[in-house]
């Protein structure tokens, strides 16, 4: 399908222009049809000046109430519809009473009185001033409407963000507590070098982190990119025992998911799996297009949960868990996507732990900007590409 050579705006996107509009296509048709109407009752066409006159009037006087209609459509019910009460008596007496004079000017010597004329364009001028009165006041209500709906999501859209930023950040002073920990006890050791390593590598880390808006959405290549500098971090701290495996499929690689999202669940894999056993664990990270969502599985080969453990207990279990962490990343997922999308914990058939993501798969057609280059540290590390 082509597209438009033009940007389409919103009729009502300039309310002034649209006001405009509208008056000069509403007293227009009610010209052409008081014109159509006089020559099918067999009037003169010098009749059709008297419609002229009659239509300018009452474009006039529709003007003059648009500043009334103005100033009290945002007032008290009782102060808007009783003074426009008024204002629309007057202004059909007004439009009735130019009518009549100049169609007794037209007519000299003619059978009708001026209160017959009067009578006779009343009701036709009451029924054009009411229904003009109706419309305005109707779009009026109605872009007031549509506005505070625009406002009300705006401000849910503000709400929503200000929320998924919360529980980013949230996140972030938990894995900085545990590296500056780190850095502080290789600086007691007077171990120099590693800990200039691990800052040097933190600084890269939180570079990244300040770069990119927490509800920013990244692709997957990147997100894997920022993990492996966070398990470069850790990998200073567990050194063999920390070994990785990543199983990305090239059609994810330019997929969209939300930035940081996979760190909190390698680090509570490196907790619960790493840390405690004394050969360390495998921590593998699966990325691939099921259907139309982006399932990202991170599993390890640790203990996994005790027999018997309800998963959701896992969630928020005690200040000091990364369970807290897992129910940041579950309510994100939430903001995000709502009920489209899948977050689930349970142990692996073959041992271990494993959290499975499912989210909506959306690539990005535009080349991703680069990120920090990641240098590898050591040998024996066990990353997969």
């Amino acid at each position: 399908m082509a597209a438009l050579p033009f940007r389409p705006t919103p009729f009502f996107g300039n309310k002034n222009r649209a006001f405009w509009r509208l008056q000069f296509m509403g007293w227009g048709g009610a010209m052409l049809l008081r014109a159509m109407s006089s020559i099918a009752n067999a009037q003169p066409w010098s009749f059709l000046v008297i419609v002229v006159i009659a239509t300018i009037t009452g474009f006039s006087i529709s003007l003059i109430l648009s500043v009334i209609y103005r100033a009290l459509i945002n007032r008290r019910p009782i102060v808007t519809w009783g003074v426009t009460a008024i204002a629309m008596s007057v202004a059909v007496g007004l439009y009735a009473f130019i009518d009549s004079w100049v169609i007794s000017l037209y007519r000299q010597g003619g059978d009708a009185s001026f209160a017959q004329l009067f009578l006779g364009v009343f009701y036709l001028d009451l029924t054009l001033v009411i229904s003009w009165t109706g419309l305005y006041y109707a779009i009026n209500f109605f872009l007031q409407v549509e506005e505070q709906n625009d406002q009300l999501m705006r401000l849910e859209a503000q709400a929503t963000s200000a929320q998924l930023a919360m529980l980013r950040y949230q996140l972030n002073p938990h894995f900085l507590f545990n590296t500056l920990n780190s850095i502080s006890t290789l600086v007691l050791l007077k171990q120099t070098e590693p800990a200039n390593a691990m800052l040097s590598r933190l600084s890269s880390f939180l570079r990244y982190t300040l770069v990119n808006e927490p509800t920013a959405r990244v692709t997957v290549a990147q997100e894997i990119e920022t993990l492996k500098l966070y398990l470069d971090i850790e990998r200073m701290r567990f050194e063999e025992r920390l070994r990785t495996e990543f199983r990305i499929d090239d059609a994810v690689r330019n997929g969209l998911m939300p930035s940081l999202l996979l760190q909190p669940l390698v680090e509570n894999a490196i907790k619960y799996a790493v840390s405690p056993m004394e050969y360390g664990a495998e921590i593998t990270v699966e990325a691939q297009l099921v259907g139309p969502m982006l399932r990202v599985t991170v599993s390890d080969t640790g203990p996994g949960l005790p027999p018997g453990t309800d998963p959701s207990s896992v969630f928020g279990v005690s200040s000091d868990s990364t369970g807290i962490g897992l129910a940041n990343i579950r309510d994100r997922l939430v903001q995000a996507y709502g009920e489209n999308q899948r977050f689930d914990i349970s142990n692996r058939p073959e041992g271990g732990f494993q959290v499975v993501l499912e989210l909506p798969f959306e690539a990005k057609a535009e080349p991703v900007p680069g990120i920090p280059v990641r240098r590898p540290i050591g040998a024996g590390m066990g990353v997969g590409a």
